[in-house]
């Protein structure tokens, strides 16, 4: 019925105002009536019917005018967006059609509104952060061009940790991209809990030494935990960010303790440090891309995307991210990683 309906002919469509539309249709439906009408009893009064197709058209465009303004707004509020006004919205007070359509433009308006302001603070973040390690190694080198400074241990080093930083902000990126771009699917196997946490921080450890951090790795409850189905890559990205969070803000000889607590259909992984703690007003936020909050540094070298990509890996899982108080009282920070157990290992699709 549809296909038959799409191949009848629309004779209107050249007419470009739906007002005009209206008023030809009305005027067109009356006047086969009265030819039906002349047909049958053979008499039409002429001025009378010219009277009434004449108020019927004048009706129908006073009529109208409410139903046509939605799509004159809707016309030049688009014509607004494409010279990148997103700020312009359409009155929906109807609750026809058009009403529906004034709804849903609305809405996209907003949503395109916060896609161009993600997408100028991305692109103000990442300039701020690019420039940081590149200004550093550009003042460093120059300074050893120039004699100013020696090539030492000292020198070279602070160069490594600049480029290093100027890799990792690319790397994570890039990692951002992909999973923006949802080609980064999930290759779900049985991973055991104890074991995965032994690595997990044994690779902590390393990067927290190399960094200079004195801090004490401990691992708790990660024997009675069992298995947990899914993307050992992906989840070994998760930790190595929350764990590089944790020693970044644990104070000299502190301990960050892991923990595992396998349930029903899910299991509990939680990230302890004892640091200045996130405020509660800044734990939903820390997980935003380029946010980093009082807890970090102007020189911790952060970039700010490693919960960001935690959040989303966790989130591609149909798990949960939270920064959440000690339950101890103690001053620190307690993230807690909430990944669901499916039955089967062989999805490989993002959910």
């Amino acid at each position: 019925m549809s296909a038959l309906m799409d191949a009848l002919p629309r004779p209107l469509d050249p007419v470009r105002s739906i007002k005009v539309k209206l008023g030809i249709l009305l005027v067109s439906s009356g006047a086969a009536g009265l030819a039906v009408f002349w047909q049958g009893i053979g008499w039409i009064p002429y001025f009378t019917s010219a009277t009434a197709i004449g108020v019927a058209l004048l009706t129908s465009q006073v009529l109208a005018h409410g139903m046509t303004s939605p799509l004159r707004e809707m016309t030049a509020a688009a014509r607004a967006m494409a010279r990148g006004d997103y700020t312009r919205r359409v009155r929906a007070t109807s609750r026809d059609e058009v009403g529906e359509l004034a709804l849903a433009f609305n809405q996209m308006a907003a949503d395109l509104a916060a896609a161009d302001q993600q997408r100028r603070e991305l692109i103000a973040n990442v300039s701020h952060e690019l420039r940081t390690p590149i200004t550093a190694l550009q003042g460093l080198l120059e300074n050893l061009v120039d004699g100013v400074a020696r090539a030492d241990t000292a020198t070279l080093r602070t160069a490594l940790a600049q480029s290093e930083r100027l890799g990792r902000l690319v790397v994570e990126l890039l990692d951002l991209s992909r999973l923006d771009a949802g080609v980064v699917p999930l290759d779900r196997v049985e991973i055991d809990v104890a074991e995965f946490l032994d690595a997990a921080i044994q690779e902590a450890a390393v990067t927290a030494t190399g960094a200079g951090r004195q801090v004490d790795f401990r691992v708790r409850g990660a024997a009675s935990a069992g298995t947990v189905i899914a993307d050992a890559d992906r989840l070994r990205q998760v930790f190595a960010n929350l764990l590089d969070n944790a020693a970044r803000h644990s104070p000299p000889g502190g301990t960050v303790l892991v923990s595992a607590i396998a349930g029903t259909d899910r299991t509990h992984f939680e990230v302890i440090d004892e640091g200045e703690g996130i405020p509660p007003d800044q734990r939903a936020r820390v997980f935003e891309r380029f946010t980093r909050g009082d807890r970090a540094g102007a020189a911790d070298g952060g970039t700010g995307l490693g919960l960001a990509i935690a959040r989303w890996v966790v989130e591609m899982h149909g798990g949960t991210v939270a920064a959440l108080d000690r339950t101890d009282a103690k001053p620190g920070c307690r993230i807690r990683v909430t990944i669901p157990t499916p039955t089967t290992v062989d999805d490989k699709r993002p959910t």
